[in-house]
Order: C-alpha cells, then sequence, then structure tokens
C-alpha cells in the first residue's frame, strides 16, 4: 500500500509532458474545492434558516405537552401541578384550554381559536418581543382583556386603541340548540383587546389569548379542567433545544410524567406537536445535500478526463513497473490514488474555504438579506455532523471516479498485451 500511494504522490506533483493533464487536474482539484464549500456554506445557511424556523415556532411550543388520549379535556389540581413542577429540569407547568369559538368585533365576524392562559403565562413565555402594539394583559380590574395574533386582529379589524369588545361564541353543551331562541344555545364572552402580538404563521392567523377563568366561563366548564398542561425546560440547567443535555431531560421527565399519569394521556416533545412540519424540515435538508451531491458528481469527472490522459502518458512506465514484478493490483492502486489525491485536494480545501466561509457569516453576518424580515443577514449555523458527512461522501465519489478510468483502460491495456 505504501509504495503505490508513494508513486502516486509523485505523479500528482511531477511535471506532465503533455500540461493539459495539469491543467485539467488543477481544473477538477478547484472544482472539487467549490463543490464542496459550495455545499458547507449552504447546509450552514439551511441550519441557520430551520433554526429561526424552529425558534418562531418553539415560542409557543412547550417543551413537552401533556393531552388526554380520549376527549378534550383533563383534570388537573395544584398536587399535579406541584408535583410536576418538582422534576429536576422543570421550569414551569402550565394548564391551557385550547377550543375554537366565533368571533364578532363591530359587525365583523370569524373563526378563531381561543387559548385559556393564567397570568404567569407570559412570564414563562417572554413574549414582550412581538408586541406590535398595546400591552400584554387579561385582565384589568373587572374586565377581561384579549392578547390577539396580528393575523386574526387584522381580519377583524380589532385594535387596543379601539374602546369596542370582541364577542365569542361557543354552543352550550348542557342544553339542546333553540331553533326560536338560538342565542340562548351559546355562551357569550366580550373581552377587550389588551395588545395584537406576532409570534409565527401558525398562531397569528388564528389564536386569541384569553384569562383561564374566562376561557372556562366560556366552554361551560369547571376551574379544574383543562385541554392540555405544557411543560417547560429550565435552558439554564438542561441545556437549549437540540443540546445534548436537552434531550437526556426530555427523556427522563417524560418517563417520570408517564409514570404518574400513566397511558391515558400523550405525552409530546416537540417534534411530535409539529411532526409534519419537522418531517418536512428535515426531508427539504436531505434533498439539498442529495442535490449538490449531484453537482459534486458532474464536476468529479473532469478527474476521469485527467487520469484517463495520464495513463495513456504513463504505458511505458506500466510496463517498467510489469516488468519490475508489480502486480495487475498494485499497478492499478497508483493510478487510482492519484485520481482519489486530486478529489482530496480538492475535497480538503474546500472543506477549508466553506468552514471559513459559513463561520464568518454565522459571527458576523456579512450578507445580508434583502427586506424586511425577522433577521437583517442571512442565518449560518456550521455543524460538525454535515462536514463528517460531506467529508465521507466526496470522498467516496472522489474514489469511485477515480477506479472508473483504471479498471476501464487497464482491462483493455492487458487484454491488448496477452
Amino acid at each position: 500500500m505504501k509504495l503505490p500511494l508513494f508513486i502516486a504522490i509523485r505523479y500528482l506533483f511531477a511535471r506532465k509532458s503533455h500540461n493539459v493533464i495539469n491543467v485539467i487536474s488543477a481544473i477538477s482539484a478547484a472544482g472539487m474545492a467549490i463543490g464542496t464549500a459550495a455545499l458547507i456554506l449552504i447546509l450552514s445557511i439551511y441550519n441557520g434558516l430551520d433554526s429561526v424556523v424552529r425558534s418562531g415556532m418553539g415560542r409557543m411550543e412547550p417543551d413537552l405537552l401533556i393531552e388526554p388520549s380520549v376527549g378534550k379535556t383533563m383534570p388537573f389540581s395544584d398536587s399535579l401541578l406541584s408535583r410536576l413542577s418538582s422534576f429536576d429540569g422543570v421550569a414551569s407547568v402550565e394548564p391551557v384550554l385550547d377550543e375554537t369559538v366565533f368571533a364578532d368585533y363591530e359587525g365583523v365576524q370569524s373563526v378563531a381559536r381561543i387559548k385559556g392562559v393564567y397570568g404567569g403565562y407570559f412570564k414563562s413565555v417572554y413574549m414582550e418581543d412581538c408586541i406590535v402594539e398595546g400591552t400584554l394583559a387579561l385582565r384589568k380590574g373587572s374586565l377581561d382583556l384579549a392578547v390577539l395574533g396580528r393575523g386574526i386582529a387584522s381580519s377583524l379589524g380589532a385594535s387596543p386603541r379601539f374602546l369596542s369588545g370582541i364577542d365569542l361564541f361557543f354552543p352550550r353543551t348542557d342544553r339542546e340548540i333553540s331553533l326560536t331562541d338560538p342565542l340562548s344555545s351559546l355562551n357569550t364572552a366580550r373581552l377587550f383587546p389588551s395588545a395584537v402580538v406576532s409570534v409565527n404563521n401558525v398562531f397569528d392567523p388564528q389564536y386569541i389569548m384569553v384569562s383561564f377563568d374566562a376561557a372556562s366561563r366560556l366552554l361551560g366548564m369547571s376551574g379544574d379542567e383543562c385541554s392540555a398542561l405544557e411543560l417547560r425546560l429550565d435552558t439554564a440547567s438542561t441545556g437549549s433545544y437540540g443540546s445534548r443535555g436537552y434531550r437526556k431531560a426530555i427523556s427522563q421527565i417524560g418517563v417520570q410524567v408517564s409514570g404518574i399519569l400513566g397511558d391515558v394521556f400523550d405525552v409530546k416533545t416537540r417534534e411530535q406537536q409539529n411532526e409534519t412540519l419537522y418531517r418536512m424540515l428535515r426531508t427539504e435538508k436531505v434533498m439539498i445535500f442529495v442535490i449538490l451531491s449531484f453537482v459534486i458528481i458532474v464536476i468529479a469527472f473532469n478527474i476521469f478526463g485527467s487520469l484517463s490522459m495520464l495513463i495513456m502518458e504513463k504505458s511505458d512506465d506500466i510496463g517498467t513497473f510489469t516488468a519490475l514484478g508489480a502486480s495487475e493490483k498494485t499497478v492499478k492502486r497508483i493510478f487510482v490514488f492519484e485520481g482519489w489525491l486530486i478529489s482530496l485536494l480538492g475535497l480538503a480545501a474546500g472543506l477549508v474555504i466553506g468552514c471559513a466561509l459559513a463561520l464568518l457569516q454565522q459571527h458576523f453576518g456579512l450578507i445580508k438579506m434583502p427586506g424586511n424580515y425577522i433577521v437583517t443577514a442571512y442565518p449560518a449555523i456550521l455543524e460538525v455532523s454535515d462536514i463528517v458527512v460531506s467529508a465521507v461522501c466526496i470522498g467516496l465519489v472522489g474514489y469511485a471516479v477515480a477506479l472508473l478510468p483504471v479498471r476501464s483502460f487497464f482491462k483493455k491495456l492487458f487484454e491488448k498485451n496477452d
């Protein structure tokens, strides 16, 4: 193995009688470098965009969501909340009510979803930077207030600046629908907008946040029933979302919660709460990698041409190696290593350039995004897994491309000698 590699290195850096071989080899290595750097940089920018999407969704998504397996509501108590809060790594446990209602604002009507929460919810979920107008509040004296998503506020024409209230309607469950007096079959509630917020494209078009008591009255429920329990972790002790500490804490707490509540409740992680979205994000990244890999494969076929010309140029050397006792396998390895080294040089250069560009973009945001977005520069996150997978795949592509001309030409060469 050492002798074929040594000769391949000598061939790589030695001057060829035909300068075009040097040019094609240099173009091949440069092409592999550019393709590798582009792959690393684009994957890093995708990681950044993916992180922005996940952070926007994760603002309202709890780390663990406990829902009833059957039905829409589940009972809860102060003792249950205290017990769940006592688990290591749990920062808060919030009961919520989530239901579809009918909304009317000054004659403008729309279907909306209410989310009933306790007053401490905004301490667990930081939303101050989401405020478009108004102040986060769910109650003022005897008045019930509401925090509206930007989309539903726009469709209703509601604003905290106006004095009109929003009327919410929900069917009563304790009586039949009256055809003569339909309104008597509905629970109603009037709330006044306190704030308009912009969180994400799921929350904004449909959600109205109200106090837990107001939601209970509107839905005709007792105060000890909720739609779900939201558990949020303490990132100071468990680490940020996706880290090893976070995953370990989620797994441990999930087992503890299941042990307390049993099989009648579903315990969902963030990805399980929006399984379709996160599956789509993973699929998009895989498709981006596959498409760019095909581009690199096309670029790598330049090596085929340069290696084929080198084999023809070194035909006399091949005869000499054979006369000195070198086996066909040994001679083949020389030229396979020669072609592979060209791709590996391009790979190494591309990894260095790609990682450097990704880190510069990640820390300094050199390339700005056009238009008005949440982020001003293209976000980039360089991940070690992307570097390793890219290096392995491109290395294998380079080896396969180097193997093709060697097998083809040597088969013809040795058939001719026979």
